[in-house]
C-alpha cells in the first residue's frame, strides 16, 4: 500500500486517524468502469479491517458484473458538511473476490472478521445474516489519499 500524498501533508490523515475514520464510516462511494469505458459511482456499506477494504454487494448490480469484468477500483469514504469539517479517504487498487458468489453462509475462515465487523456495524449484530444476493469483494488499497480539514483551523 502506498500513502504517497505529496500535496496536502498538512491535512493529511494518521495512520490511527486513518484508521478511526474508517472503523466508524458506514458508507462508501465506489467507482467503476464499464466495457466502453464510462464510470460508474454507487453508494455501498462496506467493513475495514486495518489492511483492507471489504466491500459487501448485490451480485446482480452493475457495479458487481463491471468489478467481474475490471476489478480496478476507487473508493471514497468521506464526511463533513462545512468547509471546514470536511474529511475523507480515496483508497484504490484492484479488487479481489472471496468466498462464494452469492453468498449463503457456507464457511469461508476468511470472511470470519470482516463478517462480524459488518455485522455489528451495520446490523447490531454477532454473526452475520446471508440473503444470497451479496456477496464480497476486499480492497487492499495500493494507494491512499486522505484529507482533514478540520487541521486547517490548528
Amino acid at each position: 500500500m502506498t500513502v504517497a500524498q505529496r500535496r496536502g501533508r498538512k491535512i493529511m490523515m494518521t495512520p490511527g486517524e486513518l484508521d478511526a475514520f474508517l472503523t466508524g464510516q458506514r458508507t462508501c462511494r465506489v467507482a467503476t468502469v464499464s466495457a466502453d469505458g464510462a464510470p460508474h459511482v454507487s453508494a455501498l456499506w462496506f467493513a475495514w479491517d486495518g489492511t483492507s477494504l471489504w466491500l459487501y454487494s448485490v451480485v446482480r448490480s452493475r457495479r458487481w458484473s463491471q468489478l467481474r469484468r475490471d476489478p480496478r477500483v476507487a473508493v471514497v469514504v468521506d464526511s463533513g458538511e462545512e468547509y471546514e469539517q470536511l474529511r475523507g479517504v480515496e483508497l484504490s487498487g484492484t479488487v479481489e473476490f472471496v468466498g462464494e458468489m452469492p453468498r449463503t453462509g457456507e464457511l469461508c475462515a476468511e470472511l470470519d472478521t470482516p463478517e462480524t465487523l459488518f455485522a455489528r456495524k451495520n446490523f447490531g449484530l454477532d454473526e452475520m445474516p446471508h440473503d444470497g444476493r451479496h456477496a464480497w469483494a476486499r480492497l487492499t488499497p495500493e494507494k491512499i489519499v486522505s484529507w482533514d480539514f478540520r487541521k486547517l483551523g490548528a
